[in-house]
């Protein structure tokens, strides 16, 4: 199963390096300028370069990224439970939540960081705004999509609402809940990246914008780069426990076949 999804990926990986290669070549042939539009050649240098700083300002964005997640997280199931277990707290909350996302967060990170300061504490917040919508709609979602005859089954045989909720809506909600986090995770780095370009100490907002500003276009790719990286392995693992938690799901149907 592992050979062949990596064998699924070939194409993607030689036309990956196929556009690498022909940006290389027309960046070269048509002599642009490095400030304007680097090769990949320079991108890579760059990196291999400001490795340290790079890595010193990752390590900021990691740790607001990570807390902020896990906190989104947290929120999102309490208050998922509580608004399928309760539908007037639902009919109460949920246009909060819809009205919550309406607000651009360009304008709400200057605000947090006005009341808040520079420190980690704005950009956790913007982090857990970003997550927290698509993480407990998602979960709201798959609870309330729960086969009404094993709800009923269960009321029948005198099950408890949290007893129902535990046996079989949580089980079966599951899917829909890596959904939601699979959207967070590349979401919750990009929050972070914004409250840092906003105002903050370090970061890789920051080198980005220091970098823009000095215009060392090879080095603001080389965030970019990075940034990208980074939500690529919290996509990554999430996927990996999804795939531990849901093994029936994530379970290749060719392999009945063998």
């Amino acid at each position: 199963m592992i050979k062949k999804k990596w064998k699924d990926r070939i194409p993607s990986l030689l036309f990956f390096l196929f556009l690498l290669g022909m940006w290389q070549f027309l960046t070269i042939t048509a002599q642009i300028p490095l400030w304007i539009l680097p090769t990949p050649f320079q991108i890579a240098q760059a990196l291999w370069e400001t490795r340290q700083l790079l890595w010193m300002h990752t390590l900021t964005t990691l740790l607001e990224t990570t807390v902020g997640f896990l906190l989104a997280v947290i929120f999102s199931l309490i208050t998922a439970g509580i608004m399928v277990l309760s539908p007037w707290i639902k009919r109460l909350i949920y246009p909060f939540l819809i009205i919550s996302q309406t607000v651009p967060l360009i304008a709400i990170a200057p605000l947090l960081i006005l009341w808040l300061g520079y420190g980690l504490t704005p950009k956790i917040i913007i982090i857990i705004i970003v997550c927290f919508f698509p993480i407990t709609i998602s979960l709201i979602e798959g609870l309330e999509l729960t086969d009404r005859d094993l709800l009923n089954l269960l009321k029948s045989m005198g099950a408890t609402r949290w007893q129902v909720f535990y046996i079989v809506r949580w089980p079966h909600a599951l899917p829909s809940f890596f959904s939601g986090l699979k959207i967070a995770a590349t979401y919750s780095v990009m929050g972070a990246v914004i409250g840092e370009w906003l105002g903050s100490s370090s970061g890789l907002g920051v080198y980005l914008t220091r970098s823009s500003h000095s215009f060392l276009t090879d080095r603001v790719f080389a965030a970019i780069f990075t940034i990208t990286l980074l939500s690529f392995v919290y996509f990554t693992l999430i996927s990996a426990l999804a795939r531990i938690a849901l093994p029936w799901i994530a379970k290749d149907p060719d392999d009945n076949l063998n």
